[in-house]
Formats: structure tokens, sequence, C-alpha cells
């Protein structure tokens, strides 16, 4: 009798279950974003982030919590995306955050700094060095909740129309960079130039600019920089692995059931690994195309890369008097900074070098 009772009891809780899960379901809410993006569809590596984030979403929601992808320009002008984010003109953006050190300095801190971080390194620092508290507590004050959502890995340095031998071919070149990096570049005697991406080309075909910086091979190809200006220097030393964001308006994060929040902070972390894994396979194709096409591969000159860097932290203590925010995370991005670089000196660097150096030669058959 007392099997029989359990039988029954058990058979019971399994139909409760069975009935439980597509009740449950239907009480989960329809939530409709609209993300806007700072990039065109044009870059499907960048573009395509967004898309591949709301995809996500919706998947492991069942459909439920849907994020219509807005590119850059069709609902906000791509450097107003966080803006939008804050005034809650639209409930998320997929935007880097470099774009608005206008703002504060300190909003650097998320995307890369010059002579910071590579791709690795600073996930390090966002996720388990301590950086998305002090990002999390700044970005509060803008309303806004932020999320690493993509990134390019080490950037290239850009196209020039001449030759740089030494840091005396710096001198008055009007480059076309923004933001920090501008600043540093204008110390070794650069004229930096904000050109929009679309702008680029004919710029440097009339000779407006002299140089410009973009993202790498794959993006840069498609936008034809080989044609008018022949020279392209390794490596981009102010990018060395900028995170993507996706900022979300805090009131509309705070409404979403936690299963939601859940679902697009997976997202986002996936797109994150996505995204640095499609550039490395795309920039190594498109390196080769953009050789043939006649690029001259050159690296920046050491004189140049020494004085850079010289400028770069002469720079960031110039900051931190000018925003206490800047203040705030510079310490213990530079402590970070220091230990993470004294333990990729020892393997990550050797390993590199060693298998770059001493190619694997064919045996003859």
């Amino acid at each position: 009798m007392e099997r029989r009772s359990f039988l029954k009891a058990a058979g019971l809780g399994a139909a409760g279950s069975v009935v439980a899960a597509p009740a449950l379901a239907q009480s989960s809410p329809e939530v409709k974003w609209r993300m806007a993006s700072s990039f065109p569809k044009s870059l499907d590596t960048l573009h395509g982030g967004c898309e591949f984030v709301a995809k996500r979403v919706a998947e492991l929601t069942d459909g439920k919590f849907q994020i219509r992808v807005f590119a850059g320009g069709e609902l906000v002008p791509g450097l107003q995306v966080m803006d939008a984010v804050q005034a809650g003109t639209v409930e998320c953006g997929s935007t880097v955050s470099y774009y608005y050190v206008g703002k504060d300095p300190a909003f650097a801190f998320e995307a890369a700094l010059p002579f910071g971080l590579n791709a690795r390194q600073n996930a390090a620092w966002v996720y388990h060095g301590g950086g998305m508290e002090l990002l999390r507590e700044f970005y509060k004050k803008y309303n806004v909740i932020n999320f690493p959502a993509g990134n390019t890995g080490v950037q290239m340095g850009g196209w020039f129309r001449k030759e740089i031998k030494s840091m005396k071919d710096m001198a008055g070149l009007k480059m076309r960079i923004a933001g920090i990096a501008g600043r540093v570049m204008a110390k070794l005697g650069v004229v930096p130039q904000q050109v929009a991406g679309g702008d680029i080309y004919p710029s440097l075909e009339k000779g407006t600019i002299d140089a410009a910086e973009w993202v790498g091979p794959y993006d840069d190809e498609k936008l034809g920089f080989v044609k008018v200006a022949k020279y392209y220097y390794y490596p981009g030393f102010w990018e060395g692995g900028p995170f993507v964001s996706n900022y979300c308006n805090l009131e509309h994060w705070n409404k979403l059931p936690k299963s939601y929040q859940a679902a697009f902070e997976a997202a986002c972390a996936e797109c994150n690994l996505d995204m640095l894994a499609k550039y490395d396979m795309l920039n190594a194709q498109a390196l080769k195309k953009v050789v043939a096409e006649g690029a001259i591969l050159k690296p920046f000159p050491k004189d140049v890369l020494v004085a850079a860097q010289e400028a770069a932290f002469e720079l960031y203590d110039e900051l931190a008097q000018e925003s206490p925010e800047f203040a705030k995370m510079l310490a213990p991005w530079k402590k970070f900074r220091d230990d993470i670089q004294l333990w990729w000196r020892v393997a990550e660097l050797n390993f590199d070098g060693f298998v770059l150096s001493n190619p694997v030669k064919s045996k003859k058959k």
C-alpha cells in the first residue's frame, strides 16, 4: 500500500512538473528593446556583434525578450549612443567607451589606453582584476550599466601617405586619430584630426590628412585605404585590445526579470569571445590581401614608440589631475598592468617569440 501511494505521489509530481514548465514560460513577459549601434552595417564584425547578442538573447528566452538593432545613424548618431542610452531614448546600445572621453577621460579604461593591456589582459582586468567594480560605480553616474561585448584584438597603426623613418617625420603630420590617443600623438608633434569613418578615404586621397588609423586589415581593406596611402604601420599602440561595450539604461535594466538579465549578460560574454576569434581569423586572411594590393607593411620606428609611451604615461598623470574618476582608476590599473606583465614576460612572450621566430621547416620529399 505504501509503495502504491509513493508511486502515485511520484507520478503526480512528474505530471505537475510537466504542466508547470509551459505555465512558467507563459508567465514570462514579452519585452521589446531597441539597441542603437555606433557602427554601420558594412562593418559586419562590429555591427555583427549587435546582431549576435540580439539573436542569443531571443534564443535564451524562448523569443520573449526581443532586441531590435539599429545601425549607426539610423536612430541616433554613432558617437551619441551612450547619450541616448543614458536618457532612455533607447534601452541599450553598442559602442566603444573611448568615444566619450570628452565627458570624462575615465571612459577610456573600459576600452583601451595607449600602451595599456592586450585583449586577454583587458579581460582579466575587467572580469577578475577589480576593473568591473570600478567601472560599474562610474557608470551609475550616467544612469548606465556596462557589459563588455566584443574585442578587436590589437589594432594596426594606420595608413600613411609617406614613410615614417624617425620621430622627425611625425612633426606636423595631420593624422585622423582622436581621444586620448590623439592627445598622446599631439605630444609627438602630430596634428590630430577628427574625421568620420566615411570621410577618411577622400581626406587621404585629397591630402587633407596625411595618415589615418581605423581598425585592422579586415575592416580597413573594405574601405580601400591601400589605394590612397601605401604605408601600413603597426602596431596600433593606442589600442592593444579594446572592448566593444553594450550599455543598458539602468532603469530599464532594473525592470527586466532576473532571467532576462542573465540572458543578456551571457549573450554579451559569448559575443566577446566570438568577435575576438572572428577578427583573429579574418585579419590573417585580409593582411595577405592588402599586401597583394600594394600595402607596404612597416613597424613604427623604435624612437617613435619610446617617445609615445613616455608621452602616454605623462598624459595619464595630467588626466589624473583633471579627473578624480580617472585618478581613482589609474592607480589600481597601473598595478594590475605591472603585475600581469611580469607573468606575460615569463611564458606568453617567450612562447610567442620562439614560435614566430623559428618557423617549422617543411621536410623535402
